[in-house]
């Protein structure tokens, strides 16, 4: 069973992209856990155009919990590795929210505790890569985010978000997608 398939095996709403890359899996999935592959300028303007109102309303004094650094892979939580075929990484909260509403998740047995009342009216959301090895000696690369949201009023909050910010997002994960293939790339 799939590290996606075992942390959220049921959602309601989800994104997949893919492309061939002339490099081998697992130099593929290693790039996948390299933080410096997110550092883009579009992926940086894209999560700087999200936090923009939150950030806004800090500066003219109002709370905000959004850490000083833009949000990035390092608040998701390792959910694991599956060799050089999947790398699985989760996300709990209120998304929807300025901050994200995120839920602190020590570890994936946290992650895989939904009947945790900290996730009460919190969406769970799963991302992972996986690469699998083609006939031609390309590998394809794929990521697959899904999000489950265990009651109807989280749904009624998630979905206009979804539907507002998955255009930009699956910009974000195709890029993510290119970033890994060129620097799976330059290392072989």
């Amino acid at each position: 069973m799939s590290l996606i398939d075992r942390y959220l095996p049921h959602y309601q709403f989800v994104e997949r992209h893919a492309l061939h890359v002339q490099a081998s899996p697992g130099a593929l999935l290693d790039c996948a856990t390299d933080p410096t592959v997110a550092q883009d300028p579009f992926i940086d303007r894209c999560t700087a155009l999200r936090e923009a109102p939150s950030r806004l309303l800090a500066r003219l004094g109002f709370a905000s919990r959004l850490p000083a650094r833009p949000f990035g892979l390092e608040d998701f939580t390792r959910l694991g590795r599956e060799g050089d075929a999947e790398v699985a990484f989760g996300l709990a909260g209120r998304f929807w929210q300025a901050d994200y509403g995120l839920v602190r998740l020590a570890d994936a047995q946290a992650f895989a505790q939904a009947d945790d009342p900290a996730f009460a009216g919190a969406a769970r959301l799963v991302l992972n890569f996986t690469a699998q090895p083609l006939p031609d000696g390309r590998t394809l690369l794929a990521t697959e985010t899904r999000v489950h949201c265990a009651d109807a009023a989280t749904r009624r909050r998630f979905m206009p978000y979804w539907l507002l910010i998955r255009p930009v997002s699956g910009l974000i994960r195709k890029r993510l997608l290119q970033r890994m293939a060129a620097a799976a790339q330059s290392t072989q």
